[in-house]
């Protein structure tokens, strides 16, 4: 029964977790506050405050979890991708930890861990399945047929989907973090009020910055005649925003299930705790006889419970990696 410690400090999240035999004992995190005066992560300020962090969150974890750290077989870590000097915070800290205790070191996809976030908990769902990876950094399709072998079969050309809230949240004046606040707005809202554009892309691939700049195009119009136009309008504008990204994303996921004949359909990442998409997967599944899984908010954005199986699984097949390993801020799956 391996237990491992994982390490997630991709972004502004310090986040530690135990997993012992496929089990999720314990999942801390840090949250960084102070970014929201910047309207977005500041990388300094993100990575010195994983310094800070980084010890008192893995200690918490092992108490958590009733571990200490000889009980622990191997470290994983977030490898890439994210913010340079977050990831380095984090490697060096796995690896230190890895040479001190003379355990394997196990270097994670920060990606292909929002996948498998779907198996943290029951019912798990069965292989092959389809996952919408949808980040404030990525969207993603991707193909699963088993725990080491995810393969992505359509992505955004340009932003993601979760960069399309958080700026259109910002165009309408907004705070930092606006994603949020739109899903929030957007429950009491006329989905259907406003057209924005949908940028049509061939096979499962995305596009979102047409869409950003069909809303700033729009409200600067509308504000010009009416200054408060946004005020007045704004449960109408953020449902009519989220309704128009949440339709961009179910058509393409729809095409990919409808071509692949693959029945199980999963969400994962940040903008998965969005609950206008949750509901139209739910819905959609519904409607196409979908096995759909939709994992709990806590596994939803970053955390370190998610790093954590995806290690887990790799452990199981000697997945290893050697401590000549680095962090680095895009990479593609292996």
């Amino acid at each position: 029964m391996p237990t491992i410690l994982a390490i997630e400090s991709s972004c502004d999240d310090t986040s530690a977790s135990v997993c012992r035999d496929g089990a999720i004992l314990s999942n801390f995190i840090a949250n960084q506050t102070v970014h929201e005066q910047y309207g977005g992560v500041v990388p300094e300020l993100a990575s010195r405050a994983h310094m800070q962090n980084i010890v008192p969150v893995v200690d918490v974890a092992l108490q958590q979890a009733g571990m200490a750290l000889t009980d622990i077989d191997a470290i994983g870590f977030t490898q890439a991708p994210g913010l340079i000097g977050s990831l380095l915070v984090g490697a060096q800290f796995a690896k230190s930890l890895a040479i001190a205790l003379d355990k394997p070191l196990i270097a994670v996809h920060h990606m292909q861990a929002h996948v498998l976030a779907n198996l943290i908990e029951e019912p798990r769902p069965q292989f092959p399945f389809l996952c919408l990876t949808v980040s404030g950094g990525h969207t993603q399709i991707v193909l699963a047929k088993a725990p080491n072998d995810l393969s992505v079969i359509g992505e955004t050309i340009d932003d993601a989907a979760g960069e399309a809230f958080d700026k259109s949240a910002k165009i309408m004046g907004l705070p930092y973090p606006g994603g949020p606040l739109i899903d929030k707005y957007a429950a009491t809202g006329d989905p259907k009020k406003y057209k924005f554009a949908e940028p049509q892309m061939e096979g499962y691939n995305f596009s979102f910055s047409g869409l950003k700049t069909s809303v700033l195009y729009f409200l600067q119009k509308e504000q010009k005649a009416n200054p408060v136009f946004v005020k007045e309008n704004l449960e109408d504008l953020c449902a009519s925003i989220q309704h128009t990204i949440i339709n961009i994303l179910m058509k393409k996921l729809q095409k990919a299930a409808e071509e692949t004949g693959i029945k199980t359909v999963c969400i994962a990442g940040g903008v998965s705790a969005n609950s206008g998409l949750r509901s139209a997967l739910k819905q959609t599944g519904e409607a196409l006889g979908w096995n759909v899984h939709i994992p709990a908010f806590a596994y939803c954005t970053d955390n370190a419970a998610m790093i954590a199986i995806t290690a887990y699984h790799k452990y199981l097949v000697g997945d290893f990696s050697d401590l000549s390993v680095s962090a680095t801020a895009r990479a593609e799956w292996s």
